[in-house]
């Protein structure tokens, strides 16, 4: 959906604008109205067509884990304020293709981030920059000094999770005996396929055709970027978990809307 600039506008209508932007984003499932800054530094109001995933593929689990503790930096992240999917529409079908496709395979997607607010990228930078809080390295940077983040990308200023069509998955196991015919490893219904890692594990064990991985784990991986490319998404290579819709919507635009409960 096209970007509909606003004309100049005095300080006090920029403000009431803004305001009715952001109330419009209350329990809205057919376009999430959103403000932000144009090139001249004026309010552009944006009708940014973004959807709770679970209105367009209900089948699909969530873990949220950046609205919990469940997290790197151990603690809900800022912009966060309920533990929900938003994806740009043209994302959220697709990932609803996905689903139903698997469905008859015995396995589940589940996600565990989506679209993520600019806020929530400043948190990870600030937390990134304070060497002080370390008390989560064991589990999720065990072999990466907290200084080197940044430096070898595990931290950026900028994500695509911003732009609405890029997702953080894994695979669940819906049932086992289906699923044994095209995943590999421990299966059992419930349970988590089996990728390796955990997710958000910065190393090099996290990307997508590292070698060193158990030939189930790599086939496991490849499986999934397979059903992925063919559903027209694009893996990071660096990380297993993490995809990004070819032909994205917003490629331009990083939003800044906090996830809200709908």
């Amino acid at each position: 959906m096209a970007f509909s600039p606003l004309k100049k506008m005095t300080r006090t209508s920029q403000a009431a604008a803004l305001a009715a932007a952001l109330l419009l984003t209350a329990g809205c499932t057919n376009g999430i109205q959103v403000v932000v800054p144009s090139d001249a530094g004026l309010p552009t109001a944006v009708t940014a067509d973004l959807v709770p995933l679970a209105t367009r593929a209900p089948g699909i689990r969530q873990e949220m884990r950046y609205a919990t503790r469940h997290n790197f930096l151990g603690r809900p992240v800022a912009g966060y304020e309920a533990g929900e999917c938003w994806l740009s529409r043209a994302a959220a079908d697709s990932l609803a293709a996905v689903q139903r496709e698997l469905a008859g395979q015995g396995l589940a997607l589940k996600v565990y981030d989506c679209y993520r607010p600019q806020k929530a990228v400043d948190d990870f930078v600030r937390w990134g920059r304070d060497m002080a809080d370390q008390k989560n390295k064991d589990m999720y940077y065990p072999r990466v000094p907290k200084s080197e983040l940044f430096k070898r990308g595990y931290i950026a200023e900028k994500s695509g999770h911003s732009r609405a069509s890029t997702v953080d998955m894994t695979l669940v196991v819906v049932d086992a005996r289906r699923a044994s015919k095209w995943v590999r490893g421990p299966l059992a219904d419930g349970i988590e396929v089996d990728m390796g890692t955990p997710f958000d594990l910065f190393d090099e064990q996290s990307h997508t055709d590292d070698a060193r991985q158990s030939p189930d784990v790599q086939h496991n991986r490849r499986w999934l970027r397979s059903l992925m490319q063919r559903n027209g998404w694009k893996n990071l290579p660096e990380e297993w978990w993490h995809y990004t819709l070819v032909g994205e919507p917003y490629p331009d635009q990083y939003f800044d809307l906090p996830v809200r409960k709908n």
